[in-house]
């Protein structure tokens, strides 16, 4: 017997809300868009669902320095982030054009990086 993944509105709606986002959301910025779809998704559910996708590789975590992680839906290609120092939206840069050689110490090898861009978002300047 082949198994049963449940599915919820709320799952549905939490999905919905990363997907029409279409940048990296807090657990808290996933719940205030998650509830104008559905009524009642708690900040557990949100928690709960969040922690699901990203077992499913649905989502990927984003880390910023001395902040709490956001997520974004997984698959795209490499790209960097922007994040305003107003309101604190973190919003995608498509691609990467950095064309970084750090200097390693003798033996280190590199196998990724990442940058980050602050300043004032359009809803914010």
């Amino acid at each position: 017997m082949p198994i049963q993944i449940r599915k919820t509105r709320q799952k549905d709606a939490i999905r919905t809300a990363f997907l029409e986002a279409d940048r990296p959301l807090s657990p808290d910025e996933a719940l205030q868009e998650a509830q104008k779809l559905v009524e009642g998704v708690s900040v557990a559910t949100v928690y709960r669902n969040i922690n699901s996708l990203l077992e499913d590789k649905w989502l990927v975590p984003i880390d910023l320095p001395g902040q709490a992680a956001r997520y974004e839906v997984a698959g795209k290609e490499h790209h960097h982030h922007f994040q305003c120092t107003v309101c604190m939206k973190t919003y995608e840069l498509s691609g990467c054009a950095l064309q970084v050689k750090p200097k390693l110490p003798r033996g280190f090898k590199a196998t990724g990086h990442e940058f980050f861009v602050y300043g004032t978002c359009v809803d914010c300047s």
